[in-house]
């Protein structure tokens, strides 16, 4: 399987598993990350981001012809719910294991990896095969070390 598509399905996989998540045992978890300022009710941002990510993923994996528009919507949307994780970092919204400043500020930096991934899954994994993409994760695991250890 070319980098390409194994990158592409990767993460339309996880999309559509994090949209299943969204509507179904998870769905509390997300409700706590929807900012208070957001003008729409928590559970139908909810059900909608779900629906929005199983349609995505599902079309990201399902269509490859149609792979560039599909990473392009899917990097639009990484970049629309950006601000809701800026929210839960400002506003110190604990959810998903996300219980320190430091954890939720680490968690920021996923996003950009999250966009340049749909936009260009050959270059992520690319870059995950030299560590780089890597270094990411390891930063997120050092923060969730840290935060066990109540630093």
């Amino acid at each position: 399987m070319k980098a390409q598509t194994l990158g592409r399905v990767l993460l339309g996989s996880a999309m559509v598993g994090a949209g299943v998540l969204h509507l179904t045992t998870q769905r509390a978890e997300f409700q706590a990350q929807v900012p208070d300022w957001f003008p729409l009710d928590e559970d139908l941002t909810v059900v909608g981001s779900g629906v929005v990510e199983i349609a995505l993923g599902g079309a990201f994996v399902a269509l490859p012809k149609h792979r560039r528009m599909i990473g392009a919507l899917l990097a639009a949307f990484f970049v629309a719910i950006f601000p809701g994780n800026i929210a839960q970092y400002v506003e110190g919204t604990d959810a998903f294991g996300l219980h320190t400043d430091r954890a939720r500020f680490v968690r920021l930096f996923f996003q950009p990896v999250l966009v340049l991934w749909a936009l260009l899954p050959q270059v992520f994994l690319a870059l995950l095969s030299i560590g780089v993409a890597g270094g990411v994760t390891r930063v997120g695991a050092l923060a969730q070390s840290i935060e066990d250890a109540g630093m």
